[in-house]
C-alpha cells in the first residue's frame, strides 16, 4: 500500500504523530508517498497514494466548542475524490466530537473514510502505533 499524509500541527505534536504513523506503516511494508501540510498539499503524492491519512489538532475551549483545526480547508480539497482516507486528531484534554467532524470534512471531499483515531498528546507514540496497526488490519480485510 502507498499512503500520503496531510497534516496541520500547531505545536509539533500532530506532525510528530504523522511521522510515527508513517514509520510504523513502513515497517509493515507500506510506502509513504509524501508528508505535507493540509494547506500546502503535495498533489503528486496524493495522486500516487492508495490512501490519504489526514491529521490535525483539536482547538476550542477545554470542554466545549472543540473542533478539528483546518476542517474547512480539508472539506474543500478536490484532490481526494475516489481515494480511501483515514483521520487522526491530536488533543490534550478532551476532543469532544472532533474526530467525527474531521471524518465528515474528509468525507465531503468524496473520499471513502475507512477509520480514524484520537491521539492524546501525552500518548503520541503508543496511539500512533495503534492507528497504524488498526489501519493495516482494516485494509488487509478488504
Amino acid at each position: 500500500m502507498k499512503a500520503a499524509l496531510l497534516v496541520e500541527s500547531l505545536t509539533g505534536n500532530t506532525w510528530r504523530a504523522a511521522e510515527m504513523i508513517g514509520t510504523n506503516l513502513q515497517q509493515e511494508g507500506w510506502s509513504i508517498t509524501g508528508l505535507s501540510r493540509v494547506r500546502r498539499p503535495d498533489l503528486a503524492s496524493i495522486q500516487e497514494a492508495d490512501i490519504i491519512l489526514i491529521g490535525t489538532w483539536t482547538h476550542g475551549l477545554f470542554f466545549v466548542g472543540q473542533a478539528p483545526w483546518a476542517a474547512a480547508d480539508i472539506a474543500n480539497m478536490p484532490v481526494m475524490r475516489g481515494k480511501k482516507a483515514a483521520c487522526f486528531l491530536t488533543y490534550a484534554l478532551d476532543a469532544g466530537k472532533s474526530l467525527d467532524r474531521l471524518s465528515t470534512a474528509v468525507g465531503q471531499t468524496g473520499a471513502d473514510v475507512v477509520g480514524g483515531l484520537l491521539i492524546k498528546r501525552n500518548h503520541i507514540e503508543y496511539h500512533s502505533e495503534v492507528f497504524a496497526d488498526r489501519l493495516v488490519g482494516a485494509l488487509s480485510q478488504q
